[in-house]
């Protein structure tokens, strides 16, 4: 599975991006390593989300490393695989309902944002192996039913939302993104829903 020139700068810019730009290109042990996994079939997607664990990891740590490079996120990336096999052998993780108590007021008493919440873990519960038919349906009404949600939860920071928004574009451009550009729009999307998230205490 070759990446794209999209997913390339994508990822390039993900990875500038948790470094608040000051790594804007990555080296070339660095693209090796994400050669090796592109020839190895490891979604882009995959990459993305084990970067973001990894550095909310450092971010936690009193001294975190200084010098960090792709090969350090590598067992998030195995996780991610992990994940992938399960939903292979139909064995999808169960819906978790109680994480809805960790989800903060006023979201957790609308009726309607945990109808949305109940409609996604149903879903994500039931995930149909990649290659079974409807499998594409099933993922879009899957991303629908949490879209619907972290749009009420959006609804409800108001203006709220404003400094996080202007928070977000300026990690953005410190990536050296291109405002209005395909992969600023990709990547701002996935980091949006991920503060909105955060913002309630939504399970990512």
């Amino acid at each position: 599975m070759a990446y794209s020139p999209e997913e390339w700068e994508w990822l390039e810019a993900e990875w500038a991006f948790h470094l608040h730009g000051r790594s804007a290109f990555l080296s070339s042990d660095d693209f090796r390593q994400l050669q090796l996994w592109e020839g190895e079939g490891v979604s882009a997607e995959i990459i993305i989300n084990a970067m973001g664990a990894y550095f909310e990891r450092r971010a936690k740590r009193p001294r975190p490393r200084s010098f960090v490079k792709v090969e350090h996120i590598a067992k998030d990336v195995a996780k991610g695989l992990k994940l992938r096999e399960a939903l292979h052998r139909g064995e999808a993780p169960k819906a978790d309902m109680a994480a809805w108590s960790n989800v903060s007021e006023p979201l957790r008493s609308d009726p309607k944002a945990r109808l949305a919440f109940e409609t996604w873990q149903r879903l994500k519960a039931s995930t149909p192996s990649p290659d079974a038919p409807g499998f594409l349906d099933h993922f879009d009404a899957e991303r629908s039913a949490r879209k619907a949600l972290l749009t009420l939860a959006e609804t409800m920071l108001g203006h709220q939302a404003e400094p996080i928004r202007k928070g977000l574009e300026e990690r953005l451009l410190e990536a050296q993104l291109k405002p209005g550009s395909l992969v600023w729009t990709r990547a701002f999307q996935h980091h949006w829903e991920l503060r909105i998230a955060e913002s309630f205490g939504i399970p990512t």
